[in-house]
């Protein structure tokens, strides 16, 4: 029995040593320091063991066991510990590996929307050079739009687009259960320029679909923000269509939403209902593309209430957004009853049940009355969203500065990319 004991021991302190040196080895210490750890812990073992034999030779049986449960409570603390020690380097190596596999993907995507910014950028400064040179006395409106044009590029060069977002409560309890998100961009002197100043110029020479391309990177990056703080909110994202049908940029961001579909509860895909309605075969498959992993869609701008409910569900809208004139105006008393102009064989009450029954949640939008809040409980809408509950609001420099790529790995990129335009 006595064999068999010395045995086990020998074995678990060959065991712990081999541990140790192992931890020092991970650590970074060598082979050097980790031969040395278990040579050392075995030596300082086999003493223990000695000592222990030694008192054990001395005293009787009941004593005898009770240090060899002592003996085996240490042991068992020593390797808990030594586990303990190797769990955690393993797990700061995998989190380290994760975030470098993280900036890859996101750089990549960057790098690729920045590009074909820089591209468009440069045939439009290309053709405005060549007019200047036909044209030197050229009207001070087409000078004016050419500035602004090169705010713009600038603003996009410099990285200078921030992340705007106005809370979507529910109704009537006003808590913040979604955010939507709006772009917004700064010229040299940090004055923000809201979109009515530079769309007019950025939707000709097709550079919406790029600002909007950087506005979903921005969401995402956002949304993991908050899904680190375990803050269980939505985000409204604006898709364009362009996007959507953009076969150079599509690609590329599915694949880097694939690796990130975890999110796909938490970011909602929003476009127009002109847009959803003019959208061809691409932008169709490229939705389902989507879906398949996990992303749901909004529709806002909504003019017409007579929509197609089991297209939207067969295409994934999980919301309409409507913004509450809109459904004032769609309003009509027929026979003492209140309808829909549009659904006039419905009650207007039951609007919002008939888009419940096919997947579809309503928004009222632009609120900005206590009246119409009223107004749209009586139609049993859910959500509101408007500047009576807050208003679009820059995300917090601090928050944007955890959420997106070191700074020295994406300026390189924007000025190469952009390098050629001046």
């Amino acid at each position: 029995m006595r064999t068999v004991v010395l045995a086990l021991l020998v074995g678990a302190y060959f065991f712990v040593a081999l541990i140790v040196g192992a931890v020092l080895w991970r650590a970074g210490g060598g082979w050097g320091a980790g031969a040395s750890a278990f040579l050392g812990t075995l030596s300082f073992c086999l003493a223990v063991h000695a000592a222990v034999a030694g008192a054990l030779s001395a005293g009787g049986v009941r004593d005898e066991l009770k240090d060899l449960r002592q003996a085996h409570r240490t042991l068992a603390d020593s390797l808990e510990r030594a586990h303990a020690a190797i769990g955690a380097i393993t797990s700061a190596e995998h989190d380290h590996e994760r975030r470098a596999e993280e900036l890859t993907s996101e750089m990549r995507v960057l790098e690729d929307l920045v590009g074909r910014i820089g591209e468009t950028m440069a045939a439009r400064m290309a053709a405005v050079t060549a007019e200047q040179l036909s044209a030197p006395h050229r009207r001070d409106e087409d000078r004016r739009r050419d500035t602004l044009l090169e705010t713009i590029r600038e603003a996009l060069a410099d990285n200078r687009v921030d992340l705007y977002l106005q809370p979507v409560v529910s109704l009537p309890q006003r808590r913040t259960v979604f955010y939507e998100s709006f772009s917004r961009l700064r010229d040299e002197t940090g004055r923000v320029m809201m979109p009515a100043e530079y769309l007019s110029v950025a939707e000709p020479e097709g550079l919406v679909s790029a600002i909007d391309n950087l506005l979903l990177f921005r969401c995402v990056q956002i949304v993991r923000r908050l899904a680190k703080s375990d803050r269980k909110v939505g985000i409204f994202c604006n898709i364009s269509l362009a996007s959507l049908g953009d076969e150079q940029f599509f690609p590329g961001f599915v694949e880097f939403l694939a690796e990130n579909r975890d999110l796909s509860g938490a970011l909602i895909f929003e476009l127009g209902q002109a847009a959803f309605e003019q959208r061809g075969s691409v932008e169709a498959r490229n939705m389902a593309k989507l879906a398949d992993l996990g992303f749901r869609f909004s529709l806002d701008k909504v003019t017409s209430l007579d929509l197609n409910f089991a297209d939207l569900g067969r295409s994934d809208v999980k919301f309409l957004k409507i913004a509450a004139p809109v459904l004032m105006e769609q309003l009509a008393d027929v026979g003492g009853r209140s309808t829909m102009r549009a659904l006039r064989d419905i009650n207007a009450a039951d609007f919002a049940a008939l888009t419940r029954r096919y997947g579809v949640e309503c928004i009222a939008e632009k609120v900005e009355s206590e009246r119409q809040v009223v107004e749209v409980l009586d139609l049993d809408i859910a959500y509101g969203q408007g500047h009576l509950f807050g208003e679009p609001r820059a995300i917090r420099e601090a928050v944007l500065a955890e959420s997106t790529p070191p700074a020295e790995m994406v300026a390189p990129v924007l000025r190469r990319r952009t390098a050629g335009m001046r």
